[in-house]
């Protein structure tokens, strides 16, 4: 590299909070299955030790060696419901305290997976699996949580979406931090590296290192430089330095993959925030013009940016993946809260704005009374945005109890703290009862 080149990265990681957010191992569970649940989590406890015992050392070998900060050193796994459903087991806790036994020992941030796939019903397990849910996310540490109840191809779970409003209000009352780790999602991807929504798909191979690229303060700061200029001019700026930051992710992607012996995947482009100072996306909306984002230009401004974060990542990268784009999580991002406090931000203009971006409903605190019915409609809202743009949408939704609107709740480290946000009163449980299959929308039968 040209010395030139160098100096600007090395500032770029000193002042502009650039990252790799996560490196995260994907590994395959499907040789672990067994209709004798101890010997299946012996076998999952074993493959994951082994596969992964490197990993947390790679990576900061990796950080010293090349000054890159590699926050997050993760696993996913396959879904938990596909690995368990041979059992005969009701509850699958089980599995969970494996994966968090696993994960505590090799010293990772997050293992996900215990997750399973109900777009179109249920199968063995997936019910099981879903009413797990709340005792699994009180009772373990590190394991992360997710639903897939719709997708572009079959339309919406409404017997999944009603489950789990149920499933999120009963998580809430054991702790607040429990919905922390889990998503609901629409199209959701296999090979995703962030969590709380990471699983490794079953059309993955067996072992795999997928990364996930931030650098939402690299981005604002080279904006900086073009105020007053055409929005021609905003969007080949973010092109150009979304490309210097997946080459970054690309790299740290290589190294790792090559040290531990297994295959590189994919780079995920997102723009993920954290409540640093100068490591926002919704400063990034701001400085494009807008005096507060959630006001009107907002969704514009921000399909801007995830379109241009594409264009300059998939040049500089030949596997792109995961979600890439913008995630615009509320108590995460300093901007979003800022705009949430002064009153330009509500649900109504997040939902919005994930017609856009790269996920949905994303750390957002509601009133710990909400009704269970609500938080499904919020669900099917979403999904239907996910559904009908064939784009993965997700909803990470955290009801917060004895909280009212504009109260503020703290989750601590990279989830930050967040405003509680009011939610629309009017029931939709007539709605929600009628259960059944939204059917897949007509453009979606492309064959």
């Amino acid at each position: 590299m040209e010395t030139e080149k160098i100096i600007e990265t090395i500032h770029m990681i000193s002042d502009e909070n650039l990252d790799v957010r996560t490196i995260t191992m994907g590994i395959s569970l499907l040789d672990c299955i067994d209709s004798d649940s101890t010997r299946a989590c012996e076998r999952i406890y074993t493959k994951i030790m082994t596969k992964a015992k490197n990993l947390v050392k790679v990576g900061e070998q990796i950080e010293a060696e090349y000054g890159i900060p590699i926050i997050n050193k993760r696993i996913s796994v396959t879904p938990i419901s596909i690995i368990a459903a041979a059992s005969a087991d009701q509850n699958y806790l089980k599995y969970a305290q494996t994966l968090d036994r696993a994960a505590k020992e090799l010293g990772v941030n997050f293992i996900g997976g215990f997750s399973t796939l109900v777009q179109k019903g249920y199968q063995t397990g997936d019910l099981k699996l879903i009413r797990s849910l709340p005792q699994v996310l009180d009772e373990t540490d590190l394991v992360c949580a997710s639903v897939n109840v719709g997708s572009t191809r079959s339309g919406i779970n409404m017997d999944a979406v009603a489950e789990m409003g149920k499933i999120i209000k009963d998580a809430s009352e054991r702790s607040f931090m429990t919905n922390t780790k889990m998503v609901v999602f629409c199209n959701a991807v296999e090979d995703n590296p962030f969590m709380a929504g990471a699983f490794h798909g079953i059309g993955e191979r067996d072992t795999v290192i997928n990364v996930g690229v931030s650098g939402p303060g690299v981005v604002k700061h080279a904006l900086e430089n073009v105020r007053g200029e055409s929005m021609d001019v905003v969007a080949e700026t973010i092109k150009q330095t979304a490309f210097k930051v997946t080459r970054m992710g690309q790299l740290v992607g290589t190294i790792a993959a090559e040290r531990l012996g297994v295959p590189f995947g994919i780079v995920d482009l997102s723009l993920a925030p954290t409540p640093a100072v100068g490591d926002s996306v919704a400063q990034i909306l701001e400085e494009i013009g807008l005096e507060s984002v959630g006001t009107h230009g907002t969704t514009a401004a921000l399909a801007l940016l995830n379109d241009a974060v594409k264009k300059g990542g998939i040049m500089a990268c030949s596997h792109v993946g995961g979600l890439s784009g913008a995630f615009i999580p509320v108590s995460e991002d300093a901007g979003m809260i800022a705009a949430v406090n002064a009153g330009t931000l509500n649900i109504e203009k997040l939902e919005a704005m994930t017609a856009v971006c790269s996920v949905g409903l994303d750390m957002i605190a509601i009133p710990g009374d909400t009704p269970a019915d609500t938080i499904s409609a919020m669900i099917a809202d979403e999904a239907a945005i996910g559904m009908i743009n064939n784009k993965t949408t997700a909803v990470r939704i955290l009801p917060i109890q004895n909280k009212k609107v504009g109260e503020t709740v703290e989750f601590g480290g990279l989830l930050g703290y967040a405003p509680i946000m009011g939610v629309n009163k009017a029931s939709s449980t007539r709605m929600i009862a009628r259960g059944g299959l939204i059917p897949a929308p007509i453009h979606s039968f492309k064959n």
